[in-house]
């Protein structure tokens, strides 16, 4: 794909909304818009029984509670797994004595370039008060592996990274 230009429309945080006027691969031009996201980690913390700690976090956007795992955009000059350390840390007060990748997830591909890094979080230890940011409401729960399922079957866990990170440790045997 060749841009032939580029004007950034709005930027928040880290995140820009940006316009390309782009040649695709087939020679048609064509104008795109397309959220620029830093990336983000999701972390799956697995405590020393095998359960699944878990966020229920308010998202103002959707307006109500949201079930998911703990994640967080990637800051300037942050390597994905230093992030996910951070996030476990800040949004449940644990921290991990491992982190495993588990590859990447790209969520909204039609209009974000966004990269989601999947990790697996094990030897959890509760170390100290979470640090949420000012804009987080967040309580913070411990699921069986069958009861977070029965939750993703039942419609009560519909948040894509959730379901993909679960997914992925499932198939490559870390539950």
């Amino acid at each position: 794909m060749n841009i032939l230009s580029s004007k950034t429309i709005h930027s928040w945080k880290r995140i820009s909304l940006v316009e390309e006027h782009v040649e695709l691969p087939n020679g048609q031009n064509i104008t795109h818009t397309t959220i620029v996201h830093p990336g983000a980690a999701v972390i799956l913390p697995i405590t020393q029984s095998g359960d699944i700690l878990l966020i229920n976090q308010y998202r103002p956007s959707l307006k109500k509670w949201l079930l998911e795992l703990p994640a967080g955009t990637i800051e300037e000059n942050e390597t994905p797994e230093v992030c996910a350390q951070r996030e476990l840390e800040e949004e449940t007060g644990y921290q991990a004595g491992r982190f495993t990748s588990l590859g990447q997830v790209t969520p909204l591909a039609g209009f974000c370039d966004e990269i989601q890094h999947l990790f697996v979080a094990n030897d959890l230890a509760l170390r100290n008060q979470r640090q949420c940011d000012d804009d987080e409401v967040i309580e913070v729960l411990t699921l069986s592996v069958e009861e977070l399922e029965q939750k993703i079957i039942d419609g009560e866990i519909s948040d894509t990274k959730t379901i993909a990170c679960l997914g992925k440790a499932r198939l490559c045997g870390y539950i």
